[in-house]
């Protein structure tokens, strides 16, 4: 990444400045249409989360999801594989799934003229064509990776791994792969990608407007992991007497086998740049997926994933976890959107950072080196 963001430099630097003496970012980062799209070009198009295996289990299965600058669609081949294609065929350029949309079926489609291409991208049949080169006319891949049941696309999907590596035993113990999707919530938010980032980075909101999460877990508990770059986040731990993070602290569910002794009593929330939250509790596993849609709005996909034995258990409900969060979500949502609706304001000025908010210092940092053209580490 070496093409600056057209955002000033100095009101930049400001955010770089150690923490405790660092502001914000510039308003313009949050509303400025001539950002988002740069950050659609680099930011989205470098590493993007866009699904997760489970939505993909078996071959054929095809789903289409908005990547930076275009769209993308997803294939589980009959080699087992995902693969990624850029959604456009190459006849004239019809939207080969709409953004959302899947299907199973053994070959590609296009809707439009019924070009057919094998889940491998090779073209297979053009209506009314003779002789058209299977190579020369499939559709053009993309770097695909999965990563503990994750599924990236982007310039740096192929090196995810290496990455990852950092973060790799902290997730390892939870098996996202193994765990099984029982609940799903989509939001449309009216806020800026970051905002919704930045919010998740802190507790400091959380005795104003989480009075349930408090009462299982002290707001100023566990500790922000100083990671600028790919990833960053922070734990938390639960109140004694609390099982997980639930209305009542109780679970309904099982603990996740790969975990033992404090990992039972901590949540760790993480977020891998740019788009992906992942919140590890000790009995699921719950992911956000955040698809920016415009300067000031955001598609979020949450998912619930449990052990297979608990999702197995007579009477098993997985409501204790998704209303529990989906509630705590509404309440950031709102305060998202107010923050967005202030931002709108040309008097809005870069803040200064709470001593409890490292984690945002550290996502902040991360996103201006970024607009400055250097890379996140």
């Amino acid at each position: 990444m070496n093409t600056p963001a057209p955002l000033d430099a100095t009101a930049l630097e400001r955010a770089l400045l150690p923490f405790g003496q660092s502001t914000m970012l510039p308003r313009a980062a949050y509303t400025d249409e001539a950002v988002f799209r740069w950050e659609n070009r680099h930011f989205l198009s470098e590493l993007m989360c866009v699904g997760l295996s489970g939505e993909l289990p078996d071959p054929g299965d095809q789903r289409a999801e908005a990547a930076g600058e275009g769209s993308v669609l997803l294939v589980r081949g009959e080699d087992g594989a995902v693969r990624a294609f850029a959604n456009t065929c190459r006849h004239r350029g019809h939207e080969l799934l709409p953004c959302g949309g899947q299907t199973r079926q053994g070959a590609i489609i296009c809707p439009y003229h019924a070009w057919t291409y094998a889940l491998d991208g090779q073209l297979r049949h053009a209506p009314s064509y003779r002789d058209l080169d299977s190579d020369e006319w499939g559709l053009v891949e993309l770097p695909v990776a999965e990563w503990h049941g994750l599924i990236f696309t982007g310039t740096g999907a192929a090196g995810v791994t290496d990455r990852l590596a950092e973060l790799d035993e902290m997730v390892a113990p939870y098996e996202p792969e193994r765990l099984r999707i029982a609940g799903q919530h989509t939001y449309d938010v009216t806020a800026n990608w970051k905002v919704l980032a930045e919010n998740y980075h802190e507790c400091y909101h959380c005795p104003s407007i989480h009075p349930e999460l408090c009462r299982v877990s002290p707001p100023q508990s566990g500790q922000n992991y100083d990671k600028p770059g790919v990833w960053n986040g922070g734990s938390m731990n639960l109140r004694d007497g609390m099982a997980t993070m639930s209305l009542d602290g109780t679970s309904n569910g099982v603990p996740l086998r790969g975990l033992s002794g404090a990992t039972l009593r901590t949540v760790n929330f993480l977020h891998i740049f740019p788009n992906l939250l992942i919140s590890l509790h000790p009995d699921y596993v719950m992911t956000h997926r955040l698809v920016p849609i415009a300067t000031d709005r955001t598609r979020i996909e949450c998912f619930w994933a449990f052990a297979p034995e608990a999702i197995a258990m007579p009477g098993f409900d997985p409501s204790y976890g998704v209303e529990f969060w989906d509630l705590t979500n509404r309440q950031d949502w709102a305060a998202c959107e107010s923050v967005q609706r202030g931002l709108s304001s040309p008097h809005a000025l870069p803040g200064p950072l709470s001593p409890r908010e490292s984690g945002v210092y550290s996502f902040v940092t991360t996103v201006a080196r970024g607009y400055l053209g250097s890379p996140a580490r």
